[in-house]
């Protein structure tokens, strides 16, 4: 199905905001166009569509913008150095601490919080010569797929302003989608960057646990299933701002060196490889109709792309699994808000999946998380034993189509009650508990114009695999990503 027009009145996009984020660096260094033309195209394009969708919070003034971008010019003619994405003008997810620029973490806890310091991923972005313009949207620290938080309110989803955009990458998924920024960070736990671009019809990528330094933060070793990654309108772009995002960090235990520039990587195509389709494991996942027949459909694709894919259940205890990641969820994520759960003052802040995360997490036991980490390794063999066989599994990356803004979360999925705010994302978690690279690929549209995604998962540190079959793929669309 082709991509249908935005309900939103957007003006369309300049050739330059158009153009992808690899093409306009190029066109940077080579001086075809100015740092302050790029800047400007996109900060007169916010200005007009951004009221529309609330995706980009915090926006610095626009004179001091364009004065650092006036500075990079300057800097070019000057002949000095220009890193991979110098004079872009970049929004980073309001997760990530930004030095000088206010990061609520989508919580009124933080409202007025102004960082001393860069999480690593940021620090490197600068140091690769992009402009940070701004925030993107996030839910309340991050918890359920829905970008909406008491500070700067919802995400509209970029197709339809009645539906939600996903989370916690909401805002960056529909600037990218809406063509304000030419590339974007997302992070992921629980599907927190697939699930957005799947909404919003843009590629998005969980890498291999440890590629992208986590942190700084109090706790660097037990907190390890959420990655940052790159989200984008094209595999191309998702790769340029991945090699500036990953590599080893002395202050990143878990992290490790990059393989080598995933960019020129893609420039040796894919040539052909198998495909384990695990569809909805069984009936195991409930499922809305109309999601499995557009992954199926996109199936059809690969295999014109010499990848072909047939259908697998693994041997596995799945309602096991997702209490593992239950379990392991509330021991990293819930323990770190209880800092603010004692405090009475901020408790009556939290929305109520944070204090349901903290409490439950209050029951946990040794033995308990124990048992999850042995579940979990469990599957990690299992993992294993499938990529002996298949190079890629595939999943659908969401288990409903957006819906309503207004809706917290899906009470009932396919006649199946929910029986918490994140059980409709349960198909996230077999990537984030294997700490496989995974993609989402955009698959089209339903009849109502609702956009869909399919997750592509790798085997752990098979990232460039990955890419080049999500590159392959893109090859086959009949329609450009974005909105």
């Amino acid at each position: 199905m082709l991509r249908p027009q935005t309900k939103h009145a957007v003006q369309p996009a300049s050739d330059i905001c158009r153009l992808s984020a690899v093409e306009l660096a190029g066109a940077i260094r080579e001086r075809e166009l100015s740092v302050r033309e790029v800047v400007a195209a996109f900060l007169d394009l916010i200005e007009a569509v951004n009221p529309l969708v609330n995706a980009i919070v915090s926006l610095r003034d626009r004179a001091d913008i364009l004065r650092e971008a006036d500075a990079a010019d300057a800097s070019l003619s000057r002949a000095e150095a220009a890193g991979p994405l110098f004079g872009m003008p970049i929004a980073i997810k309001d997760l990530a601490s930004t030095t000088g620029l206010r990061t609520s973490f989508g919580s009124p806890i933080f409202a007025d919080f102004v960082p001393q310091e860069d999480d690593f991923f940021v620090e490197r972005i600068r140091n690769a010569g992009a402009i940070i313009i701004g925030k993107t949207n996030v839910p309340e620290f991050g918890l359920g797929s829905n970008t909406y938080n008491a500070v700067f309110g919802p995400t509209l989803n970029a197709f339809d302003p009645a539906l939600t955009a996903g989370g916690s990458s909401g805002g960056a998924a529909v600037a990218l989608a809406l063509d304000m920024v030419p590339v974007a960070d997302g992070s992921d736990f629980g599907g927190s960057l697939r699930n957005p671009a799947a909404w919003n019809n843009v590629f998005g990528f969980r890498p291999s646990q440890g590629l992208v330094p986590g942190g700084p933060d109090l706790e660097i070793f037990h907190a390890q299933m959420g990655v940052e990654g790159p989200m984008g309108r094209n595999v191309r772009d998702m790769a340029l701002l991945l090699d500036v995002q990953a590599g080893y960090h002395p202050h990143a235990p878990l992290s490790y060196e990059k393989p080598g520039s995933f960019l020129e990587g893609l420039g040796i195509p894919a040539t052909a490889g198998r495909i384990a389709w695990l569809g909805d494991l069984g009936g195991h996942l409930p499922i809305e109709p109309g999601i499995l027949g557009l992954c199926e459909a996109a199936l059809g694709r690969f295999a014109d792309a010499s990848f072909p894919s047939e259908p697998l259940l693994p041997d596995f205890d799945f309602e096991a699994l997702w209490q593992a990641f239950v379990t392991l969820r509330q021991a990293s994520s819930g323990c770190a808000l209880k800092t603010h759960y004692d405090d009475p003052a901020k408790r009556r802040l939290l929305k109520p999946e944070a204090i349901w995360e903290v409490e439950n997490a209050m029951r946990l036991t040794a033995p308990q998380i124990r048992a999850a980490s042995v579940t979990r390794t469990s599957w990690h063999r299992t993992l294993l034993s499938i990529f002996d066989r298949y190079d890629l599994i595939a999943l659908p990356t969401a288990q409903v189509f957006p819906f309503d803004v207004d809706t917290h979360w899906p009470r009932e999925v396919a006649g199946r009650a929910m029986d918490s705010y994140h059980r409709w994302m349960q198909v996230s978690a077999f990537a984030t508990l294997g700490g496989c690279p995974a993609a989402n690929v955009p698959v089209g549209f339903d009849d109502r114009g609702r956009p869909m995604g399919m997750q592509l998962i790798g085997r752990p540190r098979g990232d460039l695999a990955v890419l080049k079959a999500a590159a392959a793929y893109e090859a086959t669309l009949p329609w450009q990503t974005g909105a």
